[in-house]
């Protein structure tokens, strides 16, 4: 049984994908160059629209 759910890797994938091309920013408004943070920001939007993804601890 999957973790997550596919619009949630998918949405996960493009920040990764962003983060490696240097565009993704983070709230503040600040370049994100940490993995951990950008899988942690693709799981929030995914959240936001609603995909299968657990609570955060």
């Amino acid at each position: 049984m999957a973790k997550y759910s596919e619009k949630a890797q998918d949405k996960v994938e493009k920040t990764m994908h962003e983060m490696k091309e240097g565009t993704l920013k983070s709230g503040s408004g600040k370049k994100v160059t940490s993995k951990k943070q950008a899988v942690a920001i693709g799981l929030s939007e995914a959240r936001k629209e609603g995909a299968k993804v657990p609570k955060k601890k």
